[in-house]
């Protein structure tokens, strides 16, 4: 089944900087190439921080307001932030960033919870190998109705569960699924609710599905419980 992992959906040629960047060649690479913030990293790859716009624009914030009124609107970091003249003295360090196995919903809560809109994509070494922003998480959601559903037809329902999807009826309209019919066992449907959400483009899932048996409450008589925990004799 396709997973929604970020190194499926990151800029594998991400700009960055290094520790000497000057300001104005981060200006520069901000706007050549159309980002917000850059990752900076050390000689072999290693990601130390992130400069960002709010980085620049606090230096040149500072000119524009009156010395008076400096202690009362900026934090001491803030202020030592304006005087910095190049990415290793103007970053916010360290970096969040997301693994690159990592999934898509969680590194969009990665961001909604730091309050960022891009994140360098690493390694298990900590080495820079990407960078995701929001709208590469938000181009999942742009998949074709009929690719969805005929996604769930053959991975959910016949690969991962062994189970034809003929009695069941696929709707996807706009990304929101729905899901009609009847399985065997009332322990499937939670199995397919969650199978069929992990798959890209769902939106949400409305899921109508019944079962012919309740699996759930079965117990297994103490008799036939078969101890694992102890090697054979």
């Amino acid at each position: 089944m396709r997973t929604r992992q970020i190194e499926n959906v990151m800029v594998t040629d991400p700009a960055a900087a290094t520790p000497e960047t000057g300001f104005v060649d981060l200006v520069r690479l901000m706007t050549e190439r159309g980002v917000g913030a850059l990752p900076v990293v050390d000689a072999d790859g290693h990601v130390l921080g992130v400069v960002s716009e709010s980085d620049l624009i606090a230096k040149e914030s500072v000119r524009e307001r009156p010395r008076a009124a400096l202690a009362l609107l900026h934090r001491h970091a803030e202020r030592v932030k304006s005087r910095g003249t190049t990415a290793g003295e103007l970053m916010t360090s360290p970096a969040v960033t997301v693994p690159r196995d990592a999934t898509v919903p969680h590194a969009a809560r990665l961001m909604a919870d730091h309050r960022v809109r891009r994140l360098p994509v690493v390694d298990a070494d900590g080495v820079l190998v990407g960078v995701v922003d929001q709208g590469d998480l938000l181009r999942v959601f742009l998949r074709p109705d009929d690719a969805i559903a005929e996604e769930i037809a053959a991975e959910v329902f016949l690969r991962a569960m062994g189970l034809s999807p003929a009695g069941v009826a696929i709707r996807v309209d706009a990304g929101l699924v729905h899901l009609d019919g009847q399985v065997e066992r009332r322990s499937w449907v939670a199995v397919i609710d969650s199978l069929t959400r992990s798959v890209d483009g769902v939106v949400d899932l409305r899921n109508q599905l019944t079962y012919q048996w309740d699996d759930t409450g079965v117990t297994i008589p103490e008799a036939m419980v078969v101890d694992i925990t102890h090697e054979p004799r």
